[in-house]
């Protein structure tokens, strides 16, 4: 089971930190992903974490986003700064216990969390 949490409306140029709460199934995995969707646009993938601590980004928040978790707490994270109008989404956590590497895949994972919402203005 994966829960997200943290997502709020802020303006241009703030901050946020989300996380996903691990457990279950999905606690077996440590290859995962945010994902994101704004209305009217595909899922998109933002950002992944492989098991080895290998980080990959989407171009649109590199230097801006960083993905991380707590191992200790089964947590992951995602700490968006500079944030701009058009991060503006639902933002997903994802797993997947039977992938060998983080993808930015939606097909991928079969594994979500049910979405937290942010809104930059």
């Amino acid at each position: 089971q994966l829960v997200e949490s943290g997502g709020d409306s802020v303006q241009a140029g703030g901050s946020l930190r989300l996380s996903c709460a691990v457990s279950g199934e999905t606690d077996k995995t440590r290859n995962m992903a945010w994902f994101r969707q704004a209305p009217g646009k595909e899922r998109e993938g933002v950002a992944a974490l492989n098991i080895d601590g290998k980080t990959t980004y989407a171009d649109s928040v590199k230097g801006r986003f960083t993905i991380s978790q707590d191992s200790a707490k089964n947590t992951l994270y995602l700490q968006m700064d500079s944030l701009k109008p058009e991060d503006t989404a639902m933002y997903y956590c994802a797993a997947d216990p039977r992938l060998v590497t983080a993808t930015f895949w939606v097909a991928d994972y079969g594994y979500w969390g049910q979405g937290t919402q942010v809104t930059v203005s």
